[in-house]
């Protein structure tokens, strides 16, 4: 992180100087006390079980010149104390001005499912032609993504910024710091539907994403989702489309898949045809390969060079991650689940089969409010409709999970309900055998990497 001056933060945040020097500077913003450097502006943030105010002395403490605060504190004789009504707020707004001190182009990500691999994508290609800084883990949030922009240097080239939410309002907040050049939207999917109540608020929530947006900038859609392609011709920005239907600006064609490989397929590109490989399997990562060549194009990168990127993506940690072991195969995708996400997934469990005895392990799909049952039915059935071997549910909806699987004729010794990961991980330790293949998907929450830890251990 560049220097920031005493200054610029009362600038920034429009806040008051109760203590220390405005000419002092400042080496890193952190708001955890616990990983304070010297030099660092702590700013504490409330939550529902803690008050960073709390941590302000030991923060000083360890070496931080300063910190924000919402309360009235004693000053701590040199160091700077600067009062703000909302510490969150001040973050936001420092980061925005943090931002604004870069002249490079901006990629925000945002969408139902498929973010992450999206921004894992799109920055393997522009890895081709720039120094680019992306959000590490899951940093997507109104923490996480100002904590990724304070981690822009002067040789970076350009930036991916994955955006999260929970409610309408946050993408708003986070495309106000980002400020992008190219918005990406993935899907309008059912993920927080809790929250939202429908996927016509879940697409308010994911338009927010223009509200930031270079007026210049350009849009990149998913065009086969029916509410994204239902936006054409209505918005302000140059926008183009991609998928697999005719007529789309960027449309895969020719689609082979390779099974545990991954996919191959043809694109035309500036009226020239391509062949491209994605490494990874199933049909979502063929989405998230055409919108990385959407932006790869937008930003004059060579096509060979965004193919070539392409082919060198490497999925993130817990995420269709296919692990062999023990003479087993596991994929590993516990980091999170919507119906969408666990489609995809069984889809790549039956096509990484391919004549392997396939074994589902599901867990529950969170916020879904009122869908919850019915979410959970569904993916039962869709197991069931794949021709899985064995469909294991785990967890509060596991008994929804295995009522769609015989709802569809499923024997019933083929279909099994277990309360917990410890329950599962026994009962699977003397079930596998040598040769099977083993899908562990499920909501943060669930932490099904426990599973997946048993069976590779």
């Amino acid at each position: 992180m560049q220097q920031l001056k005493c200054a610029e933060i009362l600038n920034a945040t429009e806040g008051k100087l109760l203590s220390g020097r405005d000419d002092s500077t400042f080496s890193g913003i952190s708001t955890d006390s616990r990983n304070i450097k010297e030099g660092d502006l702590f700013i504490p943030l409330k939550g529902e079980r803690f008050d960073g105010h709390d941590y302000v002395e030991e923060a000083l403490a360890k070496g931080a010149f300063g910190a924000l605060t919402e309360k009235d504190i004693e000053p701590d004789g040199e160091k700077v104390i600067i009062k703000v009504d909302d510490t969150l707020k001040a973050l936001r707004l420092i980061a925005a001005f943090y931002r604004s001190k870069f002249n490079i182009p901006f990629i925000g990500i945002t969408g139902s499912v498929g973010k992450t691999s999206t921004k894992e994508m799109v920055w393997s290609v522009l890895s081709k032609k720039f120094n680019v800084l992306k959000n590490q883990g899951n940093f997507n949030n109104e923490i996480g993504v100002p904590l990724t922009i304070f981690r822009l240097e002067p040789f970076h080239e350009a930036a991916v910024v994955e955006m999260g939410m929970n409610n309408l309002g946050e993408i708003s907040r986070l495309t106000s710091m980002v400020k992008p050049d190219i918005a990406i939207i993935t899907n309008i999917g059912v993920s927080h539907i809790e929250n939202l109540g429908s996927k016509k608020n879940i697409l308010r929530a994911k338009m927010e994403i223009l509200e930031g947006l270079n007026k210049k900038g350009l849009v990149i859609l998913n065009g086969d989702d029916n509410l994204l392609f239902g936006l054409k011709g209505l918005l302000n920005f140059r926008t183009v489309f991609y998928g697999f239907e005719e007529g789309l600006d960027y449309q895969a064609y020719n689609v082979r898949s390779l099974g545990e490989k991954g996919s191959v397929f043809e694109i035309e590109i500036n009226k020239k045809e391509y062949e491209v490989k994605v490494p990874v399997p199933g049909i979502h990562n063929i989405y998230n390969a055409l919108a990385s060549i959407a932006a790869g194009v937008e930003l004059m990168i060579p096509e060979e060079d965004i193919i070539k990127g392409i082919e060198e993506f490497s999925p993130a940690k817990m995420r269709l991650d296919i692990i062999n072991s023990n003479g087993i195969k596991v994929i590993n995708d516990a980091y999170n689940a919507s119906p969408q996400s666990m489609e995809a997934a069984l889809v790549v469990l039956k096509e990484v089969s391919s004549g392997q005895r396939s074994i589902a392990v599901l867990g529950d799909m969170y916020e879904l409010g009122e869908m919850t049952e019915e979410a959970h039915i569904h993916i039962g059935k869709f197991a069931a409709e794949q021709g899985i071997d064995y469909i294991i549910a785990v967890g509060d909806n596991a008994k929804s999970i295995c009522k769609g699987a015989l709802s569809m004729g499923v024997d019933k010794e083929r279909v099994l309900k277990f309360e917990n990961n410890k329950e599962t991980s026994k009962f699977l330790g003397s079930f596998i055998k040598e040769g099977d293949v083993i899908l562990v998907k499920g909501s943060r929450g669930m932490k099904m990497e426990e599973i997946v830890n048993k069976l590779t251990s």
